[in-house]
């Protein structure tokens, strides 16, 4: 299977994820750039974390206008696999493809850290190869984190099990303390409907080999790798 990487004008995590693509996952991969208007034929689009365009607005409410999010968006409502990594979560969010908002986290700083999250939903493409209730440590870096959805949302990404990821202790506790950013219900990561679009704050792409502190973000490019090449149902 074939991977893509958007680069936008600030993006700073393109190049980690590129390298655990070629590296570590060993799977084929291309830079995408923001103008372009074709995807190359990519079987799974990341849209990484940075800083695109310089987040002066909202964090990624430039970059949902750039010319390859056209083709993105079809690409998603075709049933194309899409991960958004922070940044790129907030790109999603700002393009309609995911349900909700980012606001200011809690504590008003940018935060960068391990932390752990609990796996809530194994039933997807991005997390087939984790038990339900698998506690991962993967590190965040961001300001804008805190995830938030009306009421009404919050119903019914429970009903549909799109919530995929949930903030946690070590231990796999869903506590006040565990939540690094104020995200509602302890948020760290959401699908969309019919499960082909992720949006994560945690980045993977920085926990995918043993000498950075933990590999546990392989687990999510090896999922979509065995859901793509092995047919795995979901």
């Amino acid at each position: 299977m074939k991977f893509g990487v958007i680069i936008f004008p600030g993006s700073n995590c393109d190049y980690d994820a590129y390298m655990v693509i070629k590296n570590v996952v060993k799977r084929e991969v291309e830079f995408l750039w923001h103008q372009d208007t074709s995807l190359s034929n990519c079987d799974c689009v990341i849209l990484p974390g940075g800083f695109s365009y310089g987040d002066y607005l909202r964090t990624g409410a430039i970059a949902r206008f750039s010319p390859i999010m056209k083709e993105l968006m079809n690409f998603a409502q075709e049933g194309g696999l899409v991960v958004g990594i922070c940044n790129g979560f907030q790109i999603l969010l700002e393009a309609g493809l995911l349900p909700g908002a980012m606001l200011r986290n809690t504590s008003l700083r940018f935060i960068c850290k391990f932390v752990h999250i609990e796996v809530e939903n194994k039933d997807t493409p991005f997390t087939n190869l984790c038990p339900k209730g698998q506690v991962l440590k993967i590190p965040i870096a961001h300001t804008d984190g805190n995830y938030f959805i009306s009421e009404e949302g919050l119903t019914r990404l429970k009903q549909n099990q799109q919530i995929v990821f949930r903030y946690c202790d070590h231990q796999g506790k869903i506590t006040s303390e565990a939540n690094p950013n104020g995200s509602l219900y302890n948020i760290a990561g959401i699908c969309n409907e019919k499960r082909n679009v992720l949006g994560m704050m945690p980045h993977p792409e920085r926990a995918s080999e043993k000498i950075l502190g933990s590999e546990d973000g392989k687990y999510i490019f090896q999922s979509i790798v065995n859901f793509f090449e092995k047919g795995k149902p979901i």
